[in-house]
C-alpha cells in the first residue's frame, strides 16, 4: 500500500518546483482531512493526494500525464487502487471513471488548493492562518486571480463529490472551508505559516 513516505520520494526524485511540490502536499492534506472526516485511512488517503501529479515535470502534457506517471508508480510497487485513483483525476486522457470516495476527493480537493495558496501568497502576512472566507470569496469572483483555476471545474467536481460521499449536502463553501481549515492546521509543513515560509 501506498505511503506518505514513498509518495514523497518520489514527488523528491521527481519534483524540482517547489511550487508543484507544495500543491501536491497541499491536495494530500485536504484529502487526508476528508478521509479522517469519512472513517477512511487518512495517512493513505493523503500519500494519494501528495504523488497524484508526480510526473508532471517529466511528463508535463495531458497525452503522457498521468498514464506514463502510472507506469512509474507500478514499477516502485505501488498499489493498484492509488493508481487508479491517480488515473481517474485525468478521465478524458486516461479512460478510468471515478467510481470510489478517494476518487471524487481527489479531483474535489486538487484545483482548489491553488486558490487558497494563490490567495495566501499575496496575503501581506504570507500566513494561511490569517485567511479568512470571506476574503476567498473575493478572490473567486475575480477570475483573473488565480486564473489557472477553473472555477466551473471546481464547481463541477464538487458537486460530484458531494453527490457521491455525502447525500448532496456538501455546499461548494463548506467544503472550500474545509480544505482551507485542512490547510490552515498544517501552514508549517506547507510553508504557508508566515515569515518562516519567506
Amino acid at each position: 500500500m501506498l505511503t506518505k513516505e514513498l509518495a514523497w520520494d518520489l514527488v523528491c526524485e521527481h519534483v524540482k518546483d517547489e511550487g508543484l511540490r507544495r500543491h501536491m502536499q497541499a491536495v494530500g492534506v485536504a484529502m487526508g482531512y476528508y478521509a479522517q472526516k469519512m472513517g477512511e485511512n487518512p495517512d493513505y488517503w493523503e500519500a494519494v493526494g501528495i504523488v497524484h501529479d508526480f510526473d508532471w515535470e517529466i511528463h508535463p502534457d495531458l497525452d503522457r500525464h498521468p498514464i506514463k506517471g502510472a507506469d512509474i508508480l507500478r514499477q516502485r510497487g505501488v498499489d493498484e487502487a492509488a493508481i487508479k485513483t491517480v488515473l481517474s483525476h485525468y478521465t478524458a486522457g486516461t479512460g478510468v471513471e471515478r467510481e470510489t470516495p478517494i476518487d471524487f476527493a481527489l479531483l474535489a480537493c486538487d484545483e482548489i488548493t491553488g486558490l487558497l495558496v494563490a490567495g495566501t501568497l499575496v496575503r501581506p502576512s504570507k500566513d494561511i492562518r490569517d485567511m479568512k472566507i470571506k476574503s476567498v470569496k473575493k478572490k473567486w469572483k475575480d477570475r483573473r486571480f488565480a486564473a489557472g483555476v477553473d472555477r466551473d471545474h471546481v464547481i463541477e467536481v464538487t458537486a460530484d463529490f458531494s453527490r457521491e460521499c455525502f447525500d448532496d449536502k456538501l455546499d461548494l463553501w463548506d467544503h472550500i472551508s474545509n480544505v482551507l481549515a485542512a490547510m490552515q492546521e498544517r501552514a508549517e509543513y506547507l510553508g504557508l505559516a508566515g515569515q518562516e515560509a519567506a
